[in-house]
């Protein structure tokens, strides 16, 4: 059921303050809260909500949440934990009193993601944008000259080798049957960790003959167990629903090869973790999954907003996610690109080449040539977006889960610059009080008003 619209800030209470009488008004915080549409979200998450049943938590809670997560680098515990004791973070969240424990419970915030999906989350960065408008550090022109680039967006998953997923993959089955009370004929569990365990010090001392006579130990102490259990749960169809995704990846680790036409498994709880290969000498593969990022050309009053960034699966061509990284750009901007900077990884675009320059190509005018070099620019951004935001490692499960990670990443860092923006405009006003009270004989300065 949609969520029910919170009374007015005017209605009080006779033993209770309201937080605009506890906290500063000029802080940042709550003047990016004054600033933010929460009626957009209430009329483009309306569709995800039933029209019968227990009435859903209030949207301006959940999106908040959100935002403060990503605008702080948080996870959904510890968002949790500070909104709990931090009035500000109520106040951005739509409270109009003090609340002394959360009026929801942690998973909620897993499963409203679940159910409103990264399409809809894309209008996070849509009213990021518009806020920054509104608030002046954003202007239209900026978003018609755009750079798009890529990066990888790292899975929370240990380093694969087929050692470690082999061993895994027979723990979990392992595991499983004695929770399904699949009585195993072995479980391999003392020999097998001492075969991983050998396979990785021979490995290191380079000791290859030893190494793969450990590995083909493993492999067949895996086999064994997946043909235990086929034979064991064969005919009944409740433990076949249960064990054959299990099974299915077992049998994928333990046959895959390196030049399988197949994708290959590089992690049993996140099968689609794919290998990214960079070229850099500290981190020639990366495994996760490929994001498209635009950003503003120009940098605005406001500093570089992100007008696009989504994840992308099965490793594309740069070239060929420039198309739809502009179209997107233009669909949340709402504004129409008319030049585009890349870099040489973009060759093959199949777009206008007098509306796509890519680095290292000629020119024809000066203004052309300033907005080349300022397509290096991109790549701050992007070192922004995994430092102090959460693209570095994702830990959302799924390919929706890699899409939203990514998206909520981008409005957070757009709502970081607004926040900065709003502060360093509170900080700018008053020094003009304090430097023009004099003149007009006041003995204290006026208070900053953005």
């Amino acid at each position: 059921m949609r969520p029910r619209k919170r009374s007015s800030k005017s209605q009080g209470e006779l033993f209770r303050s309201s937080l605009e009488q506890i906290i500063d008004m000029g802080h940042a915080l709550v003047k990016l809260a004054d600033r933010i549409e929460w009626s957009f979200f209430d009329e483009r998450f309306s569709a995800s909500y039933a029209e019968t049943g227990r009435p859903g938590i209030p949207t301006r809670l959940m999106v908040g949440l959100h935002l403060l997560k990503h605008m702080y680098d948080l996870s959904d515990e510890g968002v949790c934990d500070r909104w709990v004791h931090d009035p500000y973070f109520q106040y951005f969240c739509g409270e109009t009193f003090f609340q002394h424990r959360l009026p929801m419970d942690r998973s909620s915030m897993t499963n409203w993601r679940a159910r409103i999906g990264p399409d809809a989350l894309a209008s996070l960065v849509q009213e990021s944008l518009a806020t920054a408008h509104r608030t002046g550090a954003l202007r239209a022109n900026d978003m018609k000259q755009i750079t798009v680039d890529t990066t990888v967006q790292p899975k929370a998953v240990t380093f694969p080798t087929d050692a470690k997923l082999m061993s895994r993959a027979r723990e979990k089955l392992v595991g499983l049957a004695k929770e399904w009370g699949v009585s195993l004929r072995q479980s391999y569990v003392r020999v097998g960790k001492a075969a991983q365990i050998k396979q990785g010090r021979y490995r290191h001392a380079k000791q290859h003959k030893r190494a793969r006579r450990e590995m083909r130990k493993i492999k067949t102490f895996l086999g064994r167990v997946i043909r235990d259990i086929q034979r064991k749960i064969a005919g009944n169809q409740a433990l076949e629903d249960v064990f054959r995704r299990p099974l299915w990846l077992a049998e994928r680790v333990m046959t895959q090869q390196r030049r399988d036409p197949l994708p290959k498994v590089y992690s049993l709880h996140a099968p689609e973790v794919e290998c990214i290969g960079k070229g850099k000498a500290h981190k020639p593969y990366e495994f996760g999954c490929k994001v498209t990022v635009a950003t503003t050309n120009a940098r605005s009053p406001g500093g570089q907003f992100v007008t696009h960034i989504d994840a992308l699966h099965g490793n594309p061509h740069d070239g060929h996610t420039l198309k739809a990284a502009v179209a997107a750009s233009e669909a949340w901007s709402g504004v129409t690109v008319e030049k585009v900077y890349v870099d040489k990884g973009c060759r093959g675009h199949g777009m206008d080449r007098f509306m796509v320059w890519m680095s290292g190509q000629k020119a024809p005018t000066s203004t052309i040539r300033k907005r080349l070099k300022r397509r290096s620019a991109i790549e701050p951004v992007i070192g922004h977006l995994k430092s102090d935001g959460r693209l570095d490692r994702n830990f959302l499960q799924g390919k929706d889960g890699d899409r939203i990670n990514a998206i909520l990443t981008g409005a957070g860092h757009n709502f970081r610059l607004i926040l900065a923006w709003l502060a360093h405009l509170c900080a700018w006003i008053l020094e003009l009080a304090r430097m023009f009270f004099p003149l007009f004989g006041m003995e204290k300065p006026l208070q900053a008003v953005a």
